[in-house]
C-alpha cells in the first residue's frame, strides 16, 4: 500500500501565519470599533444633559442678576424720592443677558410702584420686578443690551406721566 507524503504547509503557503494574522488583526479592529462605540453611546447622553444644565443656569443668573438691577434702582428712587425735589442721583447699573424689555412703573412706563426687568428664560419671558413705596416713572426701554448704564434718578415735583402727582423719574443718561 503505498501511502501520501506529507505537505509542507509552510512551503506551500497553504494556511501560514500571515492570513492567520490578518484574521486577527480584523477582529481586534471590530473590537475596538464595538468598544468606541459604547463609549460615545455612554458619552453622548452625559454631554447633552451638560449643556442642558449650562443652559439653565446662564437663564438663572439672568434673573439673579435682573433682580439685583432691579433692587438697586428701587432702592435708590426710594432714598431720592424721600429728599424731595430737585433731588437726583447717577447709578451705576449692570444689565444683564437675556433682558427683552425694562417698565418703570407700569407697563407704559406711567407712574406706578415697580420697577420690572422682562427676562427671557427656557420656560419663556419671566417679569423680575422691585417695589418702591414712592410713585416712579420713567423710560429704559431703549437699555436692551447687556452692559454697564448710567441711570439718572431724579425726584420730580409733577410726574411727566400724570402732572397731578409727584414722582420719582428713572431715565438713562
Amino acid at each position: 500500500m503505498r501511502t501520501l507524503p506529507k505537505r509542507n504547509h509552510e512551503r506551500d503557503g497553504w494556511m501560514t501565519s500571515s492570513i492567520a494574522d490578518k484574521n486577527y488583526k480584523g477582529q481586534s479592529s471590530l473590537e475596538l470599533l464595538v468598544t468606541l462605540a459604547f463609549g460615545l453611546i455612554i458619552l453622548l447622553p452625559i454631554v447633552v444633559l451638560a449643556f442642558i444644565q449650562i443652559a439653565n443656569s446662564s437663564s438663572s443668573l439672568s434673573t439673579t442678576e435682573a433682580q439685583a438691577a432691579a433692587s438697586k434702582l428701587a432702592s435708590v428712587a426710594t432714598s431720592v424720592g424721600a429728599q424731595g425735589y430737585p433731588a437726583k442721583q447717577l447709578v451705576l447699573v449692570q444689565v444683564p443677558q437675556q433682558i427683552t424689555n425694562i417698565y418703570v412703573g407700569t407697563s407704559t412706563n406711567g407712574p406706578g410702584h415697580v420697577i420690572t426687568f422682562v427676562v427671557n428664560t427656557n420656560a419663556g419671558p419671566s417679569y423680575v420686578t422691585s417695589y418702591t413705596p414712592l410713585n416712579v416713572s420713567g423710560n429704559l426701554g431703549q437699555i436692551l443690551a447687556p452692559g454697564l448704564y448710567l441711570v439718572n434718578v431724579s425726584a420730580q415735583s409733577t410726574c411727566p406721566g400724570n402732572p397731578a402727582i409727584s414722582c420719582v423719574y428713572i431715565a438713562s443718561t
